[in-house]
């Protein structure tokens, strides 16, 4: 009895040693070796996890960034300048500074600008409404208002205005991750050139119906008159599909195209009041 259990346990020793053996050859030829400065990397980004990349996660990120021979076309929206410095410092690679970008929604479609013709009685997520209907306006292309890109946002920086019905971005928040963009089935959401004090001039319009039908549609849609297109001195503005569009890395923000639009198509943002403007506050004042 004492032979045979004493057989057993040196057969079974016996097997798992040859396992043990076995699973370490195996284990060394199959091994991936990961790079540690990968981990190290991960803690220097924010975590937030939201894709602004263009990776799937900080993790992901972290080994792209390790294995490129440079950091050209790689940048963390969320971290910025500071966080990209302290990864080309990790790596030995020279920074490469990207242009600040912020969220902007091209549309102004509010319940004033564009009336509403029908009522959606469906799911109200902007993604379903955008697949089963055109929406509540004439207007096919401008929001649809039920909010997906302040859903999609990670950092706070949308909100709805129950006002006008469409999103706010808050441009100290944004990071411009581009989740609102990527959230908004119509593609209204654009991540543009954030200038100093938050200023900005953009066509804020999406609608590539001929003039008169999109004016119809909304009171400042944008009719493709060519006027802020050959007032502009620096190449900046295009026309294209009945609808205009401002390059902000070509803009100057000179202003001049936002005075010709005859739809006020064109919006101008956190500038200081114009001189005629000024001029005509100081008289009306004066006259009171």
């Amino acid at each position: 009895m004492s032979h045979t259990i004493l057989l057993t346990v040196i057969v079974l020793g016996s097997v798992g040693l040859a396992a043990a053996v076995i699973l370490y050859f195996v284990s060394q030829k199959f091994k991936v070796y990961e790079d540690p400065r990968i981990d190290i990397i991960q803690e220097a980004l924010p975590g937030a996890n939201c894709g602004g990349c263009g990776f799937t996660g900080c993790r992901n990120f972290a080994e792209a960034l390790v294995k490129a021979d440079t950091l050209d076309g790689l940048n963390c929206p969320v971290g910025g300048a500071t966080v990209m410095a302290d990864v080309a410092k990790i790596l030995g690679k020279e920074a490469v500074v990207s242009e600040p970008l912020v969220a902007v929604v091209r549309c102004q479609g509010s319940y004033e600008h564009r009336p509403r013709t029908s009522a959606y009685d469906g799911v109200k997520e902007c993604r379903i409404a955008h697949l089963l209907y055109g929406g509540e306006t004439d207007c096919h292309y401008g929001c649809l208002g039920y909010g997906d890109c302040v859903e999609a946002c990670q950092f706070g920086a949308m909100y709805m205005d129950e006002k006008t019905g469409l999103p706010v971005v808050i441009d100290e928040k944004c990071v411009a991750c581009g989740a609102c963009v990527k959230a908004c089935p119509r593609n209204i959401i654009e991540l543009r050139k954030k200038f100093k004090k938050d200023r900005k001039i953009y066509v804020s319009c999406v609608n590539c119906d001929r003039g008169g039908p999109a004016r119809k549609a909304c009171k400042v849609a944008c009719i493709a008159c060519n006027k802020c297109f050959n007032v502009c001195k620096f190449g900046a503005i295009t026309i294209q599909n009945n609808l205009a569009y401002i390059d902000s890395f070509k803009c100057t923000l000179c202003r001049k195209c936002v005075t010709e639009c005859p739809t006020s198509a064109i919006v101008e943002l956190n500038f200081p009041p114009r001189k005629a403007e000024e001029e005509a506050v100081k008289e009306t004042l004066t006259q009171k």
